[in-house]
């Protein structure tokens, strides 16, 4: 009875432990998964909603600096991702950076080149405002690990108001100045005045609609400017080496032959400027000869 017991006591203990371990692996597993996803939902906001029953109009912006696996597959992806939220990429600048580069010579004929090299991409994208959200979500799908993010919502409502009611004011001013212009008569300086105040108006008019065209523009797509890079990643390739200059000089026989010839040159040229000299060696043997003939007689 007592060895049954045991056997039982010692059964019920390999079991707590065991349950002990199952439990302490998916605690640890649920802990990786945390951490594997924290840095991708971080990027989300809830500055980046839009109520829709709000009168509030606002210019929402996000900058956001991460690190990828891949920078070449994940700008593919986030390119896709902008165009299927009817969004479009304004710049993208990618790039490799070359940290060190190393050439080994393996064999007479073969170069091993090692090059060490960072890849980047700075993109700017623009969406509609109601689908930043879910562009910035999407985007988050791709981040290895977040550097940053800052995601603005600047209120513009009063600035619109503010534009409107100045291109009322103008309508109201530019109606006066024409009926003005028109009661004025054959008073050629009155008219050319009030002709450059109309124009001065129009001007500040034409000025405060675009304004509005651009804070409507702003308001309906959002700005978001993004920063990838990944791991340094290092490149081999295996490469001909080039020979050395010795190796391309002709063998001795050649060399032989062309000093012969370079000699030759050299003799045609020397007898070719002696000749061009035929009248100063013509004028000095007759002098040597008069000078044998008449003062070693003398």
């Amino acid at each position: 009875m007592k060895t049954i017991a045991k056997l039982g006591l010692t059964s019920l203990v390999i079991i707590a432990l065991l349950f002990s371990c199952k439990k302490a692996d998916s605690t640890s597993a649920e802990d990786l998964a945390v951490s594997a996803t924290a840095d991708s939902t971080a990027v989300s906001s809830s500055a980046a909603v839009e109520r829709k029953d709000s009168k509030q109009k606002f210019i929402r912006t996000a900058d956001i600096k991460f690190k990828v696996k891949n920078v070449v597959k994940s700008t593919y992806a986030i390119e896709n991702a902008t165009q299927k939220f009817g969004g479009f990429v304004t710049y993208t600048n990618l790039q490799s950076t070359i940290q060190n580069q190393i050439k080994t010579k393996i064999s007479q004929d073969s170069t091993l080149e090692t090059t060490k090299y960072t890849v980047e991409n700075n993109i700017t994208i623009r969406v509609p405002n109601t689908q930043l959200d879910t562009v910035i979500k999407t985007i988050a799908k791709q981040i290895d690990f977040l550097d940053f993010r800052v995601i603005k919502a600047d209120d513009v409502s009063l600035k619109l108001l503010a534009n409107q009611l100045s291109q009322k004011r103008s309508a109201t001013t530019e109606k006066r100045v024409e009926k003005a212009i028109d009661n004025k008569g054959k008073k050629i300086n009155d008219v050319l005045e009030a002709e450059n105040t109309l124009a001065d108006q129009k001007e500040a008019n034409d000025n405060t609609t675009i304004n509005n065209l651009s804070l409507q523009d702003q308001i309906n797509f959002s700005t978001i400017t993004l920063q990838l890079y990944q791991n340094e990643t290092v490149r081999q390739e295996i490469m001909a080496s080039e020979k050395e200059s010795a190796a391309y000089k002709p063998n001795l026989g050649i060399q032989i032959i062309d000093s012969l010839k370079t000699g030759w040159y050299i003799l045609e040229a020397i007898f070719v400027f002696l000749v061009n000299l035929w009248p100063f060696i013509l004028i000095g043997l007759g002098g040597l000869f008069f000078y044998k003939k008449y003062y070693k007689k003398q």
